[in-house]
């Protein structure tokens, strides 16, 4: 059975481990996921937002096609303070994190086609 949140499904017959879009729920689970070592994509959102919901008609397959990244979906109005510390102005936007620091930032304005956010995770 899948669950949706925020717009995004999450597949509930999955173990963790397997589930690419993780949701954060507190401050400490959003700490642990920028500290990887890896790339850690984290999509800040709202449900109440067009173009998330635009985003979320695509993600799942971006997501699939980058399975060698940590993903993340973090609601911009539960964490003001978080978003602040990013710069998070727009929404959706998408920050890559590596070891703790932002590596790139996607703003709203340019994460409204697939093509755009294939490009920018090109990129890094």
């Amino acid at each position: 059975m899948s669950t949706l949140i925020h717009g995004l499904k999450y597949d509930d017959k999955k173990s963790p481990e397997e589930t690419i879009m993780k949701n954060i729920n507190t401050e400490q689970e959003y700490r642990e996921q920028i500290n990887q070592e890896g790339l850690t994509v984290g999509i800040f959102t709202t449900t109440w937002c067009p173009d998330c919901k635009r985003l979320d008609m695509f993600i799942d397959e971006i997501t699939q096609e980058h399975q060698d990244k940590q993903w993340f979906t973090i609601d911009r109005d539960d964490f003001p303070e978080i978003s602040e510390e990013q710069t998070v102005m727009g929404i959706p936007s998408l920050l890559v994190f590596k070891n703790g620091e932002k590596v790139a930032h996607l703003h709203s304005a340019n994460a409204k086609t697939p093509e755009a956010v294939n490009e920018f995770l090109k990129d890094l």
